[in-house]
């Protein structure tokens, strides 16, 4: 390591030898830099390092994004002058941001295509800046600069995730006993590389508790469990799926899911953070979707235009809140009014791009993307789609029995849902979008058509080729249908968007089922996002996808039915040391549960949880419905989920994290939730007796208790009444059955998917 003295020195020496290279750069008037009495032999050693290491490599890998065909991220290496004014090369060789840059010790990672840089050439770099960077000539000749620019290029289509979807057979493998489908090929080709095998199954206890939590969200009952363990049928695992893929709690499950990706709350947000009563049926279309198993194609294009496919269908009108769902700032004063819009506009773009195509096209807006190639143009024009786009309150047949009652929609045409800036004239939106000189509404350069990104799009299309004509019977006066010709170009494998949408769809139901996507960024497909660890397996499940109607069960059951999915999550330090992270699947590595199916598998297990579904949620965190019909408000979300990563539906959200806390442990020792649910249950095994314990770990985690949990469980019970017996508590033995139960539910078991 570099010491405090040994850095300083390097830097100074670093400053010295750039003063006097740079001498007079900017002012020819200016007296000449004293120059060092090494600076020729320095200079020496620095150009010949250059001529020998330094300039190959930066030719090879950096000067084509970097001041050759583009350059990206305001980085210019192509002479000397533009690297040193970048910055990156400040403070001497290892002190530099070029070198956490290609040591991947700082992001973005550099180089950004191909293989990490070899050590022995990231020293050459490190020498060659603390010898002064010196260039004995520039990289490219002036007049061969190109200008700056993020237009897609060729070589951008060569990147993994903008190329057609390929269908490639599935690998050969060492032994393929081991694989009960095509994804298990796949995965053990990879591991087979590594030179590690895959675990053997899990028992079926463990399969139906991993299957319950990952497809409807809630612990199996005991009696499931003892069903499906002593099932003789050789099918029993398939019928198993196909019941839970039944279950009406499958939409509830999943529907929570696509809500944070959605960034789905029922309020404004910001100060005033006034409620949006109406805004629940959107999660009500979710939970119908997903039960209905609604072509995903479909899914996708009702959230973007439901009102002009679909306007006769109240859930096609529902889906349409997923653009209104952002926050939005209702007090604003006439100054802001456009700039707000603009904000708005951003909102919807930014987030139909991270959820539905795994781009982050939101960072174009003041500038060409700096990594990925969209240009601010493109950005413009995607935004330009909702210009007239707003929230709207209707009425609908979409209450009980096809009653009518009022909707929030996200359309055009209709009047505008109200808020306090209408009295100073908030026009709800503008005619025109236009093209911002860094996102300034004050610098307008020219209007901007409706399009769609060029760096997805092929077969020399443009818009144009997706355009969507009303359908019969419509109000086409209301809409221009440039939303629905969008929907359409995502969901275009051939020559638009589909085939980026169909493997970031696919994506996320494998990081739901394994922890962790295949892809695992999961809301960035882009350059900065990190590469596939199995990529034809993503390309073969998203044509899968896409062949068989965009249906998401059938995909979901092929994945669960795979040996991978299925396996132990039984430990081994040899193979941990060649895949420390299970990237590559050679075991089920256990997670812990979210927010939502904790909270829910508390309320199950006490047998006090409501299974009543849709409608209003409520703020009241003591209800007794699943957690996902809570009323989502964003200045007072429910303190309980917050302790267990709950997000705060300000973005799109593609993977929450997971933290440990001490609160966390608390929540089920003190609050009212964790003793409470410890009361229910134990009014389950209340007049069981000696069996009260076994049956409490039945409910709990869906297993007996050992001989030694079964032998302190006992000791526990019996000394725990004779205390509140000593006290001269009422009911001794029921406390001590409550606080057992209490201590059950705290257990790590009862949080964590096996």
């Amino acid at each position: 390591m570099t010491t405090l003295p040994a850095r300083r020195s390097a830097l100074l020496a670093f400053l010295f030898v750039t003063a006097t290279l740079d001498a007079r750069g900017d002012d020819p008037k200016a007296p000449p830099a004293p120059v060092a009495a090494d600076h020729a032999a320095t200079m020496q050693k620095g150009l010949a390092l250059f001529k020998e290491k330094v300039r190959p490599v930066l030719v090879a890998r950096c000067l084509d994004c970097h001041g050759g065909k583009a350059t990206k991220a305001d980085f210019d290496l192509s002479d000397r002058k533009s690297l040193v004014a970048s910055g990156v090369v400040e403070g001497g060789g290892k002190a530099s941001r070029l070198y956490a840059l290609i040591t991947h010790a700082e992001e973005p990672h550099m180089p950004s295509k191909g293989p990490r840089l070899p050590a022995e050439t990231i020293d050459a770099v490190a020498r060659w800046i603390d010898l002064g960077a010196p260039f004995d000539k520039p990289l490219v000749a002036r007049k061969e600069v190109a200008k700056k620019s993020a237009a897609p290029t060729d070589d951008d289509r060569k990147f993994w995730s903008f190329q057609p979807l390929r269908d490639a057979a599935p690998p050969a493998v060492k032994d393929p006993s081991w694989a009960r489908t095509p994804i298990d090929l796949f995965i053990l080709a990879a591991l087979d590389g590594k030179g590690i095998a895959p675990n053997p199954p899990a028992d079926r206890r463990t399969l139906i508790r991993r299957l319950s939590f990952d497809l409807v969200g809630l612990p199996p009952a005991p009696e499931e469990v003892e069903a499906f363990v002593n099932d003789p049928a050789p099918d029993a695992y398939e019928q198993l799926i196909d019941r839970l893929l039944a279950s009406p709690r499958y939409g509830e499950r999943w529907a929570r899911y696509w809500m944070d990706v959605a960034r789905f709350a029922e309020s404004h947000g910001y100060e005033q953070d006034y409620d949006r009563p109406f805004a629940y049926h959107y999660r009500d279309f979710l939970i119908r979707a997903f039960n209905s198993d609604l072509p995903y194609d479909t899914f996708l294009a009702w959230q973007l235009a439901g009102d002009e496919l679909a306007p006769g269908d109240p859930l096609a009108m529902s889906a349409t809140g997923f653009l209104g769902a952002g926050a939005f700032p209702t007090q604003l004063t006439e100054a802001e009014f456009e700039s707000a819009r603009y904000n708005e506009l951003d909102d919807m773009t930014s987030t139909t791009s991270s959820a539905f195509l795994g781009l982050s096209v939101g960072c174009a807006r003041c500038h060409d993307h700096k990594f990925d190639p969209i240009p601010s143009e493109d950005y413009y024009r995607l935004a330009a789609t909702f210009a007239s786009t707003i929230r709207s309150e209707i009425d609908l047949p979409a209450g009980p029995g096809g009653k009518l009652t009022k909707v929030q929609i996200t359309a055009e045409g209709f009047p505008h849902t109200k808020h306090h800036a209408d009295d100073r004239g908030f026009p709800h939106f503008y005619p025109q979008a236009y093209i911002l000189n860094r996102g300034d509404v004050n610098q307008k350069k020219s209007e901007a058509a409706p399009g769609v990104l060029r760096i997805l799009t092929r077969g020399g299309k443009d818009a144009d080729a997706w355009k969507v004509s009303p359908p019969s019977g419509s109000n086409s006066k209301r809409t221009k249908f440039r939303r629905a010709a969008l929907a359409r170009w995502m969901t275009d494998t051939k020559d638009g968007a589909g085939h980026m949408t169909a493997r970031v769809i696919v994506n996320r139901l494998w990081q739901h089922h394994f922890g962790r996507g295949i892809v695992a960024t999961p809301n960035d497909f882009g350059f900065q996002g990190e590469r596939p660890t199995h990529p034809e397996l993503l390309d073969r499940l998203a044509l899968d996808l896409v062949t068989h109607g965009w249906t998401l069960k059938r995909l979901q059951r092929l994945i669960v039915l795979s040996a991978v999915y299925i396996q132990s999550s039984a430990f081994d330090e040899s193979r941990a040391r060649v895949d420390r992270d299970d990237a590559f699947l050679w075991r089920y590595a256990p997670r812990r549960l979210e927010a939502e199916p904790i909270r829910d598998a508390l309320l199950a297990a006490s047998g006090r949880l409501d299974s009543t579904m849709f409608g209003p949620g409520a703020l009241d965190p003591n209800m007794g419905r699943r957690s996902v019909y809570f009323f989502i408000k964003r200045s007072r979300l429910i303190p309980t989920m917050m302790l267990f990563d709950w997000p705060e539906q300000l973005v799109s959200i593609g993977r929450r994290g997971t933290t440990t806390t001490a609160p966390q442990a608390l929540m089920f020792m003190n609050s009212y939730l964790g003793r409470s649910c410890a009361e229910g249950l134990a009014e389950r095994l209340v007049g069981l007796g000696s069996g009260a314990a076994a049956d409490g770990y039945r409910i709990a985690f869906g297993r007996s208790p050992t001989p030694d949990e079964s032998r302190l469980a006992a000791e526990f019970l019996a000394g725990q009444s004779a205390v509140y017996r000593r006290d001269g508590k009422p009911n001794p033995d029921r406390l001590a059955l409550v606080d057992f139960c209490q201590a059950l539910m705290s257990m790590s078991e009862f949080i964590y998917i096996p």
